[in-house]
């Protein structure tokens, strides 16, 4: 068992990084693409957050700008060279998204600790914050700098 156990984490090893990419590529430009398209099953999230903190803007102009937004941190994800690029780019983005956790609290949560649907849709981006920070620190400009303070 030993063998197959080694081969498959060297197989896990090589891919891994290569599906992490793709994976967030698909995420984001897949939810953007579906904004854009006005099909996303987001939209009355989005616009009830849009309509408590920017409704200066009009919500046409914002919603095509965080689809876009969006769909640019997948593509820098996607390409090797772009991970700090990707990882600024996700920063605020998950500042935002987690913004109806706190300011939406009908539409993310049914008691406390109980999200609802979109709660739960919302809080799985803790996992993309720990790979998009995994695949800046491992790869890309920030694996040379992380190196050099392990030195």
């Amino acid at each position: 068992m030993d063998g197959f156990e080694n081969r498959a984490l060297k197989l896990l090893g090589k891919i891994c990084i290569p599906l992490a990419r793709v994976s967030f590529f698909a995420v984001y430009f897949w939810f953007g693409l579906l904004k854009v398209l006005g099909l996303s099953p987001a939209e009355a999230l989005v616009q009830e957050l849009w309509s408590q903190t920017l409704s200066f803007i009009p919500f046409q102009n914002f919603v095509t700008f965080f689809a876009c937004y969006e769909m640019a941190i997948g593509i820098a994800f996607l390409f090797p060279g772009l991970e700090r690029l990707a990882l600024y780019l996700l920063i605020p983005h998950m500042i935002t998204t987690f913004g109806p956790l706190i300011l939406l609290p009908h539409y993310t949560w049914k008691a406390f600790l109980v999200p609802t649907l979109a709660g739960h849709y919302i809080i799985k981006n803790l996992i993309l914050i720990a790979l998009g920070i995994a695949l800046a620190a491992y790869v890309g400009d920030f694996k040379i700098k992380h190196a050099q303070v392990d030195e």
